[in-house]
């Protein structure tokens, strides 16, 4: 297990446990916790093993709901895909039961933009293994696929995820951002675009209408879930 830094400032919400299952590692956070926990996820990951973990990591925790955001398409609180960047098994599991608890689900991307939602029309970019992507509009969450959309000879995903940095080099790449973030500016015309994911940091200076979302707001985004319900 790793622990990682304190969370400020958290909304008002019930004892939420938010679950951030990324490509590389399954990070968790209880509202009102001081305790950021994390296990190693990867290509192989099940829903069966990811929620083992999490209850594992979160044994002497006390919460009463959960909140977990997955890379992959969600209909309805329902998985529609298996995520691309893990094992399988997520479109049928029951996280609920499995979980014993009321369960939210919804794209990791979704749960961690509404973390750093500050109004209006805003644009979220997720760069991490892969690409998230979410528009939220006057409040209302817009979940999107925007990643798998062609892009030169490939798509935005392959160019701007992991695999594409890896391949490119890191100027390569950033160039690749860059362009990525012009074309979805162009097409969707938000007021502002957060950027987020382990490798927003890595772009260098920022088009005006960017910022750099925060560490938390992922943890954020899935306590909102029950602050607006």
């Amino acid at each position: 297990m790793t622990v990682e830094g304190s969370l400020p400032h958290e909304p008002k919400a019930p004892a939420v446990l938010a679950v951030d299952v990324g490509g590389s590692h399954v990070k968790l956070l209880v509202n009102g916790g001081s305790e950021r926990r994390r296990f190693v996820s990867g290509k192989k990951l099940t829903a069966a093993q990811m929620v083992e973990g999490v209850l594992e990591q979160a044994a002497e925790l006390d919460y009463s709901v959960v909140s977990v955001g997955i890379p992959a398409p969600v209909v309805g609180g329902r998985v529609a895909h298996e995520p691309v960047n893990l094992g399988k098994g997520w479109v049928a599991f029951d996280y609920e039961a499995a979980f014993g608890k009321p369960t939210k689900i919804v794209n990791d991307a979704a749960m961690q933009a509404l973390g750093g939602y500050t109004g209006g029309r805003m644009l979220f970019l997720g760069l991490g293994t892969g690409l998230g992507s979410t528009m939220i509009v006057d409040g209302k969450l817009e979940p999107m696929e925007l990643g798998h959309l062609p892009f030169r000879k490939a798509t935005f995903e392959d160019y701007v995820g992991e695999r594409g940095r890896d391949r490119l080099g890191e100027k390569r790449w950033r160039k690749a951002v860059l362009e990525t973030i012009d074309r979805f500016v162009a097409s969707l015309e938000p007021e502002y675009v957060v950027l987020g994911g382990g490798n927003a940091k890595r772009i260098g200076e920022l088009p005006a209408i960017c910022r750099i979302g925060a560490n938390q707001d992922a943890f954020l985004g899935g306590f909102r879930l029950w602050v607006d319900a």
